[in-house]
């Protein structure tokens, strides 16, 4: 089994940007954690980084050649691109969204997903444990268990 896990704007500035809502820990050790546990579980991931939305689409897209499934958060693009949420829907993976903050506990333009229609399921609010969370759930989707 084998996921894409697709970062979005200003992602690449964890450990430092906001820590007080985003956390300490960098997107690399967050990735280097989900590695492991992916590991574990018995799947392989590959993950990419991009402030452009350009890029996430390719990603996207490029994922329903070789991968099972995407963890996607989106960052701010989240909650006005339609481009990224045409992508979702063009592709036959399932998608899960992640954010690391509760987005319904912040400001209220944030409360507004565009993607979530398109995505299997959300995982909001538990840090970096969002991505573990995301990762076995996509792989008991996978595995028809839920």
């Amino acid at each position: 089994m084998k996921v894409m896990i697709i970062n979005g704007p200003n992602l690449n500035r964890l450990g430092k940007r906001e820590p007080a809502i985003y956390g300490h820990e960098s997107l690399d050790q967050i990735m280097g954690s989900l590695s492991q546990q992916a590991n574990e579980l018995g799947c392989e991931i590959e993950h990419h980084q991009s402030n452009h939305e350009g890029d996430l689409i390719d990603w996207i897209h490029h994922a329903e050649e070789e991968h099972d499934g995407i963890i996607l958060n989106a960052g701010a693009f989240t909650h006005y691109s339609y481009a990224i949420r045409d992508a979702i829907a063009s592709i036959s993976l399932p998608v899960i969204e992640v954010h690391l903050s509760n987005i319904y506990a912040r400001e209220s333009f944030r409360h507004t997903s565009v993607l979530l229609e398109v995505a299997i399921g959300q995982i909001s609010g538990f840090g970096s444990i969002g991505y573990e969370l995301a990762l076995r759930g996509l792989i008991n989707h996978l595995k028809g268990e839920i």
